[in-house]
């Protein structure tokens, strides 16, 4: 299968390497193809590099970007993410205030499902960082990723890469549970300074 991941930061490279440890043919593509590039040479595997006029293309496509920049990308090539296996790991937060946002659909999930409807839809990882992504676990524990969605072919199809990747795979439901995985996403990210752990822990379900 092959994941693209839209998207150059730090999140887009965690979720590229765990992409390559599946053992998922990988295709990034950024604003820019220097942007793309950059990211492809510090990844631990070959991926291909599309150019932002290149078609959408994957079995599998993470949007590994800010909330704010969604409308841009899903303006950018309207039609393309019909029937496509959508992963979106955004957390609606104004990071000026470092706030979260209120939506009309309840969720950034939700929005992109309103705003892309033949998108399949599915929330994941927005509970995780970028660097335990990387290394996959935290405290000799795998990381657990929190899966919604409406389609549950596309969802099973997320956990089969999750647990490909090295992680664990947990069911949060149908779509609408995004409201509360970005809610967690949002409590996670406010806690860091707190516990001081520097964006290097993990939301783990124990029992």
């Amino acid at each position: 299968m092959n994941v693209t991941i839209i998207g150059t930061g730090n999140m887009a490279r965690g979720l590229a390497t765990r992409a390559l440890a599946a053992g998922y043919e990988v295709t990034v593509r950024g604003t820019s193809g220097q942007n793309a590039e950059a990211l492809a040479k510090v990844l631990p595997g070959p991926v291909e590099i599309a150019s932002p006029a290149d078609p959408i293309t994957g079995d599998l496509v993470i949007l590994a970007v800010p909330f704010f920049a969604i409308d841009t990308i899903l303006g950018a090539y309207p039609g393309q993410f019909d029937g496509k296996i959508v992963i979106d790991i955004t957390n609606p937060v104004d990071f000026s205030t470092f706030t979260p946002i209120t939506l009309d659909a309840g969720s950034a999930a939700g929005e992109i499902a309103a705003k892309a409807p033949g998108a399949r839809v599915v929330k994941a990882f927005n509970t995780t960082f970028a660097g335990t992504l990387s290394e996959s676990s935290v405290a000799g524990q795998p990381l657990d990723v929190f899966i919604a969605s409406d389609d549950d072919d596309a969802k099973q199809a997320v956990s089969q890469f999750v647990s490909a990747a090295g992680l664990r795979a947990v069911d949060a439901g149908p779509l609408a549970r995004a409201h509360e995985l970005e809610a967690l996403g949002y409590l996670h990210m406010t806690l860091q300074g707190s516990l001081g752990t520097g964006f290097a822990s993990t939301v783990k379900i124990l029992a």
